[in-house]
């Protein structure tokens, strides 16, 4: 077959590398709004100019044969570039637009990143935002998420990573429980008391501290009335007067704006509770679409100044 012959066959390889991604003709059709008997033609022209089967068709499914595998296979990345660079094309020329998967640790999602989407989606009405709120580390390529929010000492050396704001871990609990139990003076002090904490693997829970006008150093065995894998849920125990509860900054911030909560033992650091850095962190790709690139704009101007009481 000559050279022009097989450039009229291009759409023809595309259908092909659809069919096998749908798994039906049914599927695959609607997925190229075109019917299924185009679809079908396509196939059957595809399948004569290459002079072998390249589909087995059942009553229920459509697999290829050996040959139509191998075409797919050597015809997926050319496409995919394809698409890629399209889409850098048309993002050139158009202000951000399309659909935005994100995914982000609970707490911080519903404390600090859903009250400043309005503004965002305000701003750019063409883009349409999808939030998965879970704790889970959900692998981003995989699943599908344009980006991720993740609480973390270090980003993943596989992907592309913007540092948004430096974190710490406080030590809080309301007014009422200090003066009904003392006020810790040490973290040794906090052997005797209530400690609400987040559960970890270890069988007795634990707080490390570093006092930073010495560097000295305490680990303390904790234990209490409750525990949870949320820090929101921590923060609003302590603020009933459960507790003392160890957070992030995120999510204490709140609690101590609105003086429902105080801070505890200041002069030592917490360490090793939680991460260290807000990070937006997207997979590697050649090309990043402008929704992305705005988001995570508008997400370091919004988290710049952290998360001061």
């Amino acid at each position: 077959m000559d050279d022009k012959k097989v450039e009229l066959l291009w759409t023809h390889l595309h259908w092909l590398t659809v069919l096998e991604q749908q798994g039906s003709y049914t599927a695959a059709a609607a997925r190229l709004g075109v019917s299924k008997a185009a679809m079908s033609q396509r196939i059957a022209e595809l399948e004569r100019a290459a002079g072998v089967p390249l589909v087995r068709r059942t009553t229920r499914s459509v697999r290829l044969t050996e040959a139509g595998q191998r075409l797919v296979d050597d015809m997926r990345t050319p496409f995919e570039r394809i698409a890629h660079s399209f889409a850098g094309v048309r993002d050139l020329a158009s202000a951000p637009r399309g659909l935005l998967r994100v995914t982000a640790p609970v707490a911080f999602a519903r404390q600090q990143l859903v009250p400043r989407l309005a503004d965002f989606l305000r701003a750019y009405p063409e883009v349409r935002l999808e939030l998965d709120m879970s704790d889970r580390l959900r692998s981003l390529a995989m699943e599908g998420f344009d980006l991720a929010v993740r609480h973390t000492a270090a980003p993943p050396e596989t992907h592309v990573a913007w540092m948004l704001a430096p974190t710490r871990s406080v030590l809080v609990a309301s007014r009422a429980y200090l003066r009904r139990r003392g006020t810790p003076e040490s973290p040794q002090d906090l052997a005797k008391h209530d400690c609400l904490h987040y559960p970890r693997t270890q069988d007795t829970p634990a707080w490390s501290f570093v006092r930073d006008a010495d560097g000295e150093q305490a680990t303390v065995p904790v234990n209490g009335p409750f525990a949870a894998n949320n820090s929101e849920a921590l923060r609003d125990a302590a603020a009933t007067g459960l507790g003392i509860a160890l957070l992030p900054d995120f999510s204490a911030q709140s609690g101590l704006q609105a003086s429902k909560l105080v801070e505890v033992l200041p002069q030592w650091r917490p360490v090793g509770a939680f991460g260290e850095r807000l990070y937006a962190i997207r997979p590697y790709s050649a090309h990043v679409p402008r929704a992305v690139e705005a988001f995570v704009a508008y997400l370091r101007e919004a988290f710049a100044a952290g998360f001061a009481a």
